[in-house]
């Protein structure tokens, strides 16, 4: 399935003056928990900004959130017995063809990498070629490299953290614009990827977008009114079941 984004960036420009705190907060209201199941409430955890400006080297103050409609690529162990997608099918990488080639205009790359390599996924060239296609940023579940690089070519990137070591030391592609999962959340072409410099990185299901634009503004405006109660000496728990019921 290709990314779409069929509500418009309308939608987009509402979430953006709300921050990934006030998503996940709607998100775990519309969620259906099965038993023993973690709510992570789209949020990806640990993942954090590598350019344009990382949290080492400045302040968040200023960043753009970043928001638009997943494109996905998973990455399995290079040692793995499992082969990649056949290349004839609509979500490998046809022979001769590199994936950053295929990466789709007004997207947020989401790259799904194995849990505990220490290797990159991306680096400069990756993150300059997915510019030049025209993604609005990139999503890692595991590391990057070449920070200069990245900051240079004015990419968006987030990551787990980064190395000095390039994807194919562990790692191949699998397919592309398939079903990814990072931190136990599972991420579909075409869902929404929030990312907010200082809070963080959340998915939403692209079927709750409409619900979840319609329940921000409710919740934010409960926590004002939570807050005012507060500010006039009120305690937290009355607050509560007043205006969270």
């Amino acid at each position: 399935m290709e990314p779409s984004s069929p509500q418009g960036s309308n939608h987009f420009s509402v979430l953006s003056s709300y921050s990934a705190c006030d998503v996940s907060d709607a998100l775990l209201k519309l969620q259906q928990q099965d038993s023993g199941e973690i709510l992570h409430a789209g949020y990806l955890a640990d993942i954090v900004p590598y350019a344009p400006f990382p949290q080492h080297l400045g302040s968040f103050k200023g960043q753009p959130k970043v928001i638009g409609p997943a494109s996905t690529l998973k990455l399995v162990a290079r040692n793995s017995i499992t082969s990649p997608l056949p290349e004839s099918g609509p979500n490998a990488i046809p022979k001769g063809q590199h994936w950053v080639d295929l990466t789709d205009e007004g997207t947020v790359m989401v790259i799904e990498q194995p849990e505990g390599q220490s290797c990159a996924a991306i680096g400069g060239i990756m993150a300059l070629r997915m510019k030049t296609r025209g993604a609005k940023g990139c999503v890692v579940g595991g590391r990057v490299r070449d920070l200069e690089e990245l900051n240079n070519c004015g990419l968006p990137v987030w990551a787990r953290g980064k190395s000095t070591v390039g994807a194919g030391a562990q790692s191949k592609v699998f397919g592309r614009n398939i079903d990814v999962t990072i931190g136990g959340v599972r991420i579909s072409p075409g869902d929404i990827i929030f990312c907010d410099p200082l809070e963080g990185v959340v998915a939403i299901p692209r079927n709750l977008l409409d619900k979840v634009i319609s329940m921000v503004p409710k919740l934010v405006a409960a926590d004002e009114k939570i807050k005012g109660d507060l500010q006039r000496g009120g305690n937290a728990a009355s607050a509560f079941r007043t205006h969270r019921g």
